[in-house]
């Protein structure tokens, strides 16, 4: 490898203290990296609305694409972030770069291991898996959800793989690459719907499958993106799968409450759609629909801010007897970041959700009813985006504290609560229906609503002992409401004149009002956003 340049010690690149400014540039960075890859995932989700609408086939991808998807949930991103990049963080601080590299080379030996072994259990055991939690579908819907765990496994694993490399890049402030990463995956199934769809006429089950063999070399692509950046900030990668390494054993320890946990809302994830496989044909796809773009928000301004804030809070830790009063202002100015974007995400699904799900979904086998069937589910998620993404934050605090069992005991009531309300609630609206498609799946979307602000109540609780008020400011919070209204009012009056033109010019027209609006009601309102904050800064 490449040595050092000349004069230099041969050690890792080593961020240093940040402003907050810089704080807000590094949670823009991950945001815009994050929209990059949902925006091709909604291109690829319009492809399949195109081709599979809600049929059973939509279906069983739906499940299929759920039940693997336990490996990427309970060793990856998320779970790995929370073990590993405090300590690799703190090592970086402490200018112990070679025992950063050592303990990062055995964390991925023994995750590429563990993910590995977990994919061929998964593999083998694909039919007990697919009748336990999805008995509601007919034999032929539960053949083709086999065939398709099966080549999807493989994929989740690498996904595991991919997620380390995301850790050491976050760790070193490199925010952009490792989540724009994931668009090498999208592309590779839009690519394969388009071939086998359009240039071969394949269609139904077959290009389904088609479809997992894309996922499947997607996922290697997506490693691919990121593995060259982190193994050079390694500088020397040594991998291996020793416990004995320096770091390693607490990982661990911190893992286990998370992976837990994790299991846990895994769990309740593939419970939500075995539930739905109880409904009428349509509910696990329009559900799946509706998460695409609830899970939006949170990934956009709720992970952005989270992942940014993990290292730097982590980083604190080691700061002595101020670290608490710095976690918490560091919480604190997250979470009104966080609300700039958050409270007028909800306010645009909940209002103008009918208009957003049309541009993005609306083609071919995705009629008028499929348009309000998600929506109304959409709005049920909508009314916790709020609570969900900054949970997400407030986990971070505890992760940065070295506490991964609160975030893990609050998650696993949170999980009970959200199916309990779920499942009372699905069979009564299931009794209501458009155009042969029902409701029944928005009772489980408002059991996750409740069962996230609970949570939200619980964390900011335990977390305010611990380390002091970590409240965003009520009067910002009013007056981005306030300005939320505008924009919705706005949004409203320009849907009026583009109502039954095609959906997305007027989406553009409508949600352009609603932007704009929004925007110049926070200036107006002497809200500091951002982005404003950060153009000021380039400005000079």
């Amino acid at each position: 490898m490449q040595g050092p340049p000349d004069g230099a010690s041969p050690e890792l690149e080593r961020p240093v203290g940040v402003t907050l400014e810089e704080r807000e540039s590094g949670s823009l960075r991950v945001g815009a990296g994050i929209l990059v890859s949902r925006l091709a995932g909604l291109v690829r989700e319009r492809v399949f609305a195109h081709f599979f609408g809600a049929s059973a086939v939509a279906d069983a991808w739906g499940a299929a694409l759920r039940l693997p998807n336990v490996l990427q949930n309970l060793l990856g991103e998320g779970t790995l972030s929370a073990s590993f990049i405090p300590i690799y963080a703190e090592m970086l601080e402490q200018r112990r770069d070679e025992e950063a590299a050592r303990f990062a080379g055995a964390v991925f030996g023994i995750v590429s291991a563990v993910a590995g072994a977990a994919a061929l259990v998964g593999i083998a055991i694909a039919p007990l898996l697919v009748g336990f939690f999805f008995y509601g579908f007919d034999a032929e819907t539960q053949s083709l959800t086999v065939s398709l765990v099966r080549i999807l496994f493989p994929m989740t694993a690498i996904l595991v793989i991919s997620a380390w490399a995301l850790g050491v890049l976050n760790s070193h402030r490199r925010f952009f690459l490792s989540y724009v990463a994931p668009v090498a995956w999208n592309a590779a199934m839009i690519t394969a719907m388009l071939v086998g769809g359009f240039g071969y006429g394949i269609e139904g089950a077959a290009l389904a499958r088609l479809l997992a063999y894309g996922a499947l070399a997607g996922g290697v692509l997506q490693f691919g993106v990121q593995a060259p950046s982190a193994f050079r900030l390694l500088r020397e990668f040594r991998p291996s799968i020793s416990l004995g390494v320096e770091g390693v054993r607490e990982a661990i320890r911190n893992f286990i409450p998370v992976v837990t946990a994790r299991g846990v809302v895994n769990l309740s994830g593939w419970l939500d759609y075995a539930l739905a496989a109880l409904l009428a044909t349509g509910a696990v796809a329009t559900l799946r629909y509706a998460q695409t773009l609830y899970i939006l928000p949170i990934s956009l301004f709720g992970m952005a801010v989270a992942a940014s804030e993990l290292p730097e809070l982590s980083r604190e830790r080691s700061r002595g007897e101020a670290q608490d009063r710095l976690i918490a202002n560091g919480v604190q100015a997250a979470s009104e970041r966080m609300a700039f974007f958050l409270i007028p995400s909800t306010l645009a699904f909940l209002f103008l959700g009918d208009v957003i799900v049309a541009a993005i979904f609306q083609t071919g086998a995705f009629g008028e009813a499929e348009v309000l069937v998600t929506w109304a589910i959409l709005a049920a998620y909508a009314l916790g985006i709020p609570a969900s993404a900054t949970s997400r934050l407030l986990s971070s605090g505890f992760y940065a504290l070295r506490d991964t069992r609160t975030p893990a005991r609050v998650a696993y009531f949170r999980v009970g609560l959200s199916l309990g309300i779920g499942a009372a609630l699905m069979f009564p609206l299931d009794r209501f229906g458009v155009g042969g498609l029902q409701m029944g799946a928005v009772g489980l979307a408002l059991g996750a609503t409740v069962a996230a602000w609970t949570e939200l109540i619980l964390l900011k609780r335990r977390l305010s002992l611990r380390i002091g008020s970590i409240g965003a400011d009520w009067s910002v919070l009013a007056r981005l409401g306030l300005a939320g209204a505008v924009g919705t009012g706005a949004g409203m009056v320009a849907n009026l004149p583009l109502a039954g033109q095609h959906p997305v010019p007027a989406a553009a027209g409508i949600l352009g009002a609603f932007s704009a609006a929004y925007l110049a009601s926070t200036v107006a309102l002497g809200v500091r956003g951002p982005i404003r904050s950060l153009l000021r800064r380039k400005g000079g």
